[in-house]
């Protein structure tokens, strides 16, 4: 089997770290998430993943928001399989593999050309799968989807690396574009932002983060087409109870303080056009 040699620094580099953590996590004797593919790509991928010094908390966190998007999306995909995807911020992700959506869906993979790149020799073609190697933040990528479909959105470890402008413009442009839809991400809080010192895989990177999230409202004050659905804290997580003691105690405490309640949180959002 050949490798693939990858140099990815700063934001670029976290998708490895994700990679990473999900491929320990199905490599364990339990997994939460199970992602074969993330395990079989860390063997095809020429990269010193230990860098990362990601240990159990860690992948444990990594596995449970992914499987928690990945519940949100197929909720969405199971109402109507005539939808459109946009997967932003893909990385190496193999979300669009883990969810196999009919092939009625179209599914799109962003990110930037370079990371596209890469995973054109890592993934194979499946009916109804494009991959778009551009910045997001470009919002012109836009006029190359069809629009006449609902649209999922799933931006995931992507927005607290933009700047507040581009988040709100590419959202925007989203809904400019598409007659409904769903938006969901991750989001930071600007305490968040303070403590990413604390974030080993960020910092190990050379990552940093920029935007922070604290009125989840806000985006409802940006367009009055996107309506908040849902706001979940990492801290209340399904499947929380499965991180190491030494997480979970402190866990306990963080719930009663609204501060580090709102460190971070899964968003949800629907946007539609006004009758």
């Amino acid at each position: 089997m050949s490798t693939e040699r990858v140099h990815f620094t700063k934001e670029k580099a976290t998708m490895l770290a994700t990679l990473y953590g999900r491929a320990r996590d199905s490599m364990s004797a339990d997994p939460i998430l199970g992602d074969r593919t993330a395990e079989e790509l860390i063997e095809r991928i020429d990269y010193d993943f230990g860098r990362f010094r990601m240990h159990r908390g860690w992948t444990t966190g990594v596995a449970l928001r992914a499987r928690q998007l990945d519940a949100w999306a197929a909720d969405f995909l199971g109402r109507d399989p005539a939808v459109t995807v946009l997967h932003l911020g893909c990385g190496l992700d193999s979300r669009v593999f883990r969810l196999d959506p009919p092939s009625g869906v179209r599914w799109y993979d962003v990110d930037y050309p370079d990371v596209i790149a890469v995973r054109h020799r890592l993934y194979p073609d499946r009916e109804g799968y494009r991959m778009i190697g551009t910045s997001v933040t470009d919002v012109r990528w836009l006029e190359r989807i069809p629009a006449e479909r609902p649209a999922l959105v799933v931006a995931e470890g992507l927005l607290m690396y933009l700047s507040e402008g581009d988040i709100e413009d590419l959202f925007r442009g989203i809904a400019d574009r598409f007659p409904s839809g769903q938006l969901m991400f991750d989001a930071i809080s600007r305490l968040g932002v303070r403590l990413q010192r604390f974030n080993r895989p960020v910092r190990a990177a050379g990552a940093t983060f920029t935007w922070a999230l604290d009125d989840a409202r806000l985006l409802e004050r940006w367009d009055r087409r996107i309506r908040l659905v849902t706001e979940l804290p990492v801290l209340d997580l399904p499947g929380v109870e499965r991180l190491p003691v030494g997480y979970r105690i402190p866990i306990r405490a963080m719930r009663l303080v609204p501060a580090f309640r709102r460190v971070g949180r899964l968003l949800r959002y629907e946007f539609s056009r006004p009758r």
